[in-house]
Order: C-alpha cells, then sequence, then structure tokens
C-alpha cells in the first residue's frame, strides 16, 4: 500500500540532468513514471525516453494518467498542457517543482484533479515549500466540491463555481444539511461564514449561496442567479423482493421509478437489501454490480422480527417472513455497518430486535407481464462511505517537524481524520490541512483514542493515530491492535501501516552525545498499567546486567517516590559516579538538559516530561558528552 495510490498513474516530466537528479528518488515513493529526452540515458526501468517533442509526447500519455509532475519553468508548463485542458472535474492534477526541489506549485485541478493535496505530500516528502493559490486552503476551509469525498457522498447537479466564489469571498453561505455526517461542520474555523439551517437571518443579512446536503434531489429555477449545490450523502438503502428471473434492466427501472416518484436521488442509494434466498438472483447481482452498490441478505427469521407497516400473510407462507422489502430495509438502514461483507446473519431468536423506523416509502409493487418487483426505501442515520478504511500509526519523535520522516509527514497530511493528545496535535498543526477531522483527546483517554479511530476506519476513512517518539514505544500503535484484535479484526480491513519515529531514548541520546554505543533498554516507572514489584525487578535486572537504562515516566505530582527507589536500586549495583543524564522536551523550545551522576541526580528537577538515561560501568562524560565505548579499543588490546 503507498500513500499515493489515490493519485495513480503519475507521470514525471523532466528535462535536464538537474531535474533528472531530483525526481528520480521522488519517482520511486510517488511509484510515478519519469519521462525523460533521448538525450538523457535511461536510469532503470521506471525512466523512459519520450521522442520527438515533449508537446507531442503529452498528448499521447494525457488521458492515461491523473497527475502530473514537472520540474520544469512554470511558464513552459503552461504552455505545454494549454491545448490539453478540458474540464476541472476530468483534467490531471498538475503539479511543477522547481530545478532545486525548494518549492512544490499546485498548477491545475487543485480540487478535483487533487492537485493541491498532492502537492502538499511531495512538499512533506521533499522537506520543500508548498505553493497553494486557492481561496478555500488560505481560509482554512474545506473544498466545498470535495467537502463530501471523504464520506463516500455523491456529487448533484447546481453552479459549483458560483458557490466557490461566494465562500472564497468570505460571503455567507447557508447550508441546509438533512442527511449525513456532520463532522466537518465540528472542525471549520471560527472565522467562518457558512450559515446552518432555517432560523431567522439578521436584518439585512442574506445569503449568497446554499449547500443543499440530502437524499432529497431538488430541482432548482432556471436561469436563477442564486448559486446552488447539492451533495448526496449514501444513506438510502433499498428493500427488495422480485419473482424468480426478475430482469436486471426492469429492476433498475423500477428503483428509478420510485425514486422519482418521492424525489429521493438515485446517488444517495447505499446498497440493496433484500432476504437470503434472493442470494442468487441474477438480476439483483448484475444490478448491484453495474452501480457498485452492497448486497445485503438477512433470513427470513430476522426479517420476521421487524415491524413493518404492510405486513403480508402470503408471502409468509411463501418464504416465512411476513416482509422482504420493508423489512429488509429497514433492517439494512439500521444494522449495515455491522453486517458487511456477509450474506447471511444467522438465525436463532430475534424477538427483541431494536430497530429504528426509517422508512421513508413503504413497499411499491410495480408490475410487467412477467416480471415484478417489490421495493421499499429506508434511511440510514449512517452514511455508507464504499471505502476501506486505513489506519496510520504516527510515530511524530520529540516535537519538532524537523524530526517528522517524510513518510509520516505524508501520512499525517493524506489522512482524513487525526486523532491524538493535544499537545502533540498543536506540535504537527503546520502538517494538517483544511477539511480534515480533528480528534483531541486527554491524555487518559488513550484506549477511547484508540476506539474511536478504528470505529471511523471501520465506517472508511483513513485515520491518523499520533504519538509522540515512536508510536511502537510506549506510543498507540500497540493499544490500537489489542483493540482491534478484541473486535475480531481480519488482519485486512481496516488497514494498518505504521509510521515509525524518533523515541525519547534516541532523541536524548543525540543531545548528549552517544550514550547507547552498547546494550541498552527502557523501562517506564509509571506503575498505572505495570505493576510496581514488575518494575522493580525489571529495574534490578537492567543494573545488575549492567545495561545502559533509560527511565521514562520517571515521576508526576501524585508519583514522587519511584523515582527515589529506582536511584536506590541502581546504587546497589552501579558506581554512584555512574554518568546521568537528564533531558526534559529533547528539541523543543523549553529543552533542557543535565548532566549528572547517579549519586547526585535527583538534586536536580526531573518529571514526567525528563527522560533520565543512566550510562553503564563504561561510560564516561568528556568536555560535556556522554559517551559508552562500544568495546573497539579493548579488541585492538587483545591484538
Amino acid at each position: 500500500m503507498s500513500l499515493f495510490d489515490a493519485f495513480q498513474p503519475i507521470a514525471a516530466i523532466a528535462t535536464t540532468p538537474q531535474a533528472t537528479q531530483l525526481l528520480y528518488p521522488l519517482c520511486q515513493s510517488l511509484g510515478a513514471t519519469l519521462y525523460i529526452p533521448e538525450t538523457l540515458p535511461l536510469i532503470d526501468t521506471t525512466t523512459c525516453h519520450y521522442q520527438g517533442s515533449l508537446k507531442a509526447h503529452l498528448a499521447t500519455i494525457w488521458r492515461n494518467n491523473r497527475a502530473f509532475v514537472f520540474c520544469l519553468a512554470t511558464g513552459a508548463v503552461t504552455r505545454l498542457i494549454a491545448p490539453l485542458l478540458n474540464d476541472k472535474s476530468s483534467d490531471p492534477a498538475i503539479i511543477v517543482i522547481d530545478p532545486t526541489g525548494q518549492y512544490v506549485i499546485s498548477l491545475c485541478s487543485g480540487h478535483q484533479g487533487g492537485a493541491d493535496r498532492l502537492t502538499q505530500l511531495i512538499a512533506h516528502h521533499l522537506n520543500a515549500t508548498s505553493i497553494i493559490t486557492g481561496a478555500s486552503h488560505h481560509l482554512h476551509l474545506p473544498a466545498i466540491d470535495l467537502l463530501g469525498l471523504a464520506f463516500g457522498w455523491r456529487k448533484g447537479p447546481g453552479d459549483w463555481t458560483g458557490v466557490s466564489h461566494a465562500i472564497a469571498s468570505q460571503k455567507m453561505v447557508q447550508v441546509i444539511q438533512e442527511a449525513g455526517s456532520r463532522l466537518w461542520q465540528e472542525n471549520l474555523p471560527q472565522n467562518h461564514h457558512f450559515y446552518f439551517g432555517y432560523p431567522e437571518i439578521e436584518e439585512n443579512v442574506t445569503p449568497e449561496g446554499r449547500i443543499w446536503i440530502s437524499a432529497t434531489k431538488r430541482r432548482f429555477a432556471e436561469g436563477s442567479t442564486f448559486p446552488k449545490v447539492q451533495w448526496y450523502p449514501r444513506v438510502l438503502w433499498v428493500g427488495l423482493g422480485c419473482i424468480r428471473g426478475t430482469s436486471q434492466r426492469f429492476i433498475a427501472s423500477a428503483i428509478k421509478e420510485v425514486c422519482q416518484k418521492y424525489h429521493l436521488a438515485e446517488d444517495a442509494i447505499a446498497g440493496i437489501a433484500t432476504i437470503d434466498i434472493k442470494a442468487d438472483e441474477v438480476g439483483i447481482i448484475k444490478y448491484c454490480q453495474e452501480k457498485e452498490y452492497p448486497l445485503l441478505t438477512y433470513s427470513a427469521d430476522i426479517l420476521n422480527s421487524i415491524n413493518v407497516p404492510n405486513p403480508s400473510v402470503v408471502v409468509k407462507e411463501e418464504v416465512g417472513t411476513s416482509s422482504v422489502a420493508e423489512a429488509a430495509a429497514i433492517y439494512g438502514a439500521n444494522y449495515w455497518f455491522s453486517s458487511q461483507g456477509n450474506r447471511e446473519q444467522g438465525t436463532g431468536n430475534r424477538e427483541h430486535i431494536q430497530v429504528k423506523q426509517s422508512l421513508l416509502v413503504t413497499k411499491q409493487i410495480i408490475k410487467s407481464e412477467n416480471e415484478a418487483v417489490t421495493i421499499a426505501i429506508a434511511q440510514s442515520e449512517l452514511e455508507y462511505t464504499g471505502r476501506q478504511g486505513k489506519i496510520y500509526l504516527v510515530g511524530t519523535g520529540p516535537g519538532i517537524l524537523e524530526q517528522i520522516t517524510p513518510a509520516a509527514k505524508t501520512g499525517i497530511n493524506q489522512a482524513d481524520a487525526i486523532i491524538g493528545y493535544s499537545l502533540y496535535l498543536d506540535l504537527i498543526k503546520p502538517l494538517q490541512r483544511s477539511g480534515q477531522i480533528i480528534e483531541s483527546l486527554p491524555i487518559t483517554k488513550e484506549k477511547e483514542r484508540a476506539q474511536k479511530a478504528i470505529e471511523l476506519a471501520q465506517w472508511g476513512l483513513s485515520v491518523a493515530v499520533i504519538s509522540s517518539g515512536d508510536c511502537g514505544i510506549y506510543g498507540m500503535a500497540g493499544l490500537v491492535l489489542e483493540e482491534l484484535k478484541n473486535n475480531n479484526w481480519d488482519g485486512k480491513n481496516p488497514s494498518i501501516e505504521v509510521f515509525p519515529g524518533i523515541t525519547a531514548l534516541q532523541a536524548v541520546a543525540a543531545r548528549v552525545g552517544t550514550p547507547l554505543m552498547h546494550d541498552f533498554c527502557a523501562i517506564s516507572l509509571s506503575d498505572l498499567l505495570t505493576p510496581w514489584e514488575v518494575i522493580t525487578k525489571r529495574l534490578t535486572a537492567a543494573s545488575m546486567g549492567d545495561f545502559v537504562t533509560a527511565l521514562y515516566n520517571p515521576r508526576s505530582q501524585t508519583r514522587q517516590s519511584q523515582i527515589v527507589e529506582a536511584q536506590t536500586i541502581f546504587l546497589d549495583y552501579r558506581n554512584p559516579n555512574t554518568p546521568v543524564a537528564l533531558v526534559r522536551c529533547a528539541y523543543r523550545q523549553d529543552e533542557s538538559i543535565i548532566l549528572t551522576n547517579l549519586k547526585e541526580m535527583l538534586n536536580h528537577n526531573i518529571d514526567m516530561l525528563t527522560t533520565v538515561l543512566i550510562g553503564n560501568s563504561s561510560t564516561f562524560l568528556h568536555e560535556n558528552w556522554m559517551v559508552t565505548p562500544r568495546g573497539y579499543n579493548r579488541v585492538e588490546e587483545q591484538k
């Protein structure tokens, strides 16, 4: 899995040796094909020569790529692509990188083509500055034409340019949201100009545009100068019954007819629900395949437990349940998120199933001479995203952006949602982008963070879970995987990617010298998750074994004695003059570094933000540097 998969295929263009040198390693990370002129030598199979003029070559590969990355002057790129541009909804993303690799420019198709997002990702990868000129980006607002993509919403008709212009001009835009997630609303900046709902507007203030977010298909007056757009969250579950052999074409026509009758948007359909004996119905299967709808099937036992407005004795005698279409629609709308991928929900006593009566359309029977379909439609509170969720377990290092790996920066920027402790989220604010969902939970709510990340990922979002240091060393990674195991995770959905970071002991070591040149270990003194008796055994073993030892979480306001007992244990086995480093907030603005010894270490301030590094028997201090010999000199002496 690559963070750049969403932009594939990608073509990169270099015309000089310098540009080739810059783009080649980037293409390895992007999974892009690098095109160079015949005058330059090929590097490997990921580079290709283009013959003739670059302008002619671009015309041949234009439709085969979703993104183009140029290392050329912006003016030259503009002239090259101008004849090929068609429409912003279909044009590829165009990115330009200056010859020194200091700037990455989103030139064309910033929103729908994804150029703005790809520009940020490449900039993080190159440690360069991204240049994005879109108004929504600088206002820290989500682009309105991308607003619902993370949630699987479908774009409807409307004046998208007009509404976007109103937002960019910071004019009031009314939002009427009748369905779908409101997480995007919770993450808007305080100074936004969106106006939600129908209440009275202030005197002399009127909206300059409107956004409808609904399963209802609105009709906009032709010729109106008031810009309006529609988003359709996929919240409609179509309960379906049919006689054996009903064609795909008839099913499609019947669903369209019912949607039109009740002014519902077909784009708001999440999927199809029916009885399990219809799991092999060819017409239904082909219809779902063509529309890319999930097909959920339920046993008669489950469907018979749902109260419906129009039960049928005849249907019950035939299939064992008094309702197929209505019951399947209701149950699907209430439980689709817990039954994805399951053809059958099982059997047993279902008398106490709790569901909301969410029917929008009671059963409609549509017949022809040889075919018949029964349709009911229910609305779910939670939309179907149609996406596989991802969890990025990210270690952000000691706390400054320069110490975060390019891959981790890319993961943070790519994610739909970011979850973490507020302090860690503040440290990575420059990596966040407009429109992301930010969930901040207190430092004692690690389990809740993990559960929230899993919930969002199972829904279909990509979620970055932030840890300081390395996420797999006293971080969130292990807890997330534990919670997934407890949820019977199949190891695939959601997918997991781990982005390591510089952990505290590495950061501390780098600030004081080379104290980790020989065997070392890390021990947390917090007994919140580990019994103190176990911790003391580990402290004793580490001190007896002559390990260089990093002590995490050495002291808190309520935990004062543990660091004292740790010192006592080490003094039983180590020389009192053993070098000790006390480093607080390594690499951060309020960093402090103290080099002392085992005997004197408690004379200095130690708190939860301090990492204590205790040397081994050979560690020494020299000119304010802490050094643990690896043993090369001893080997030389033995020779």
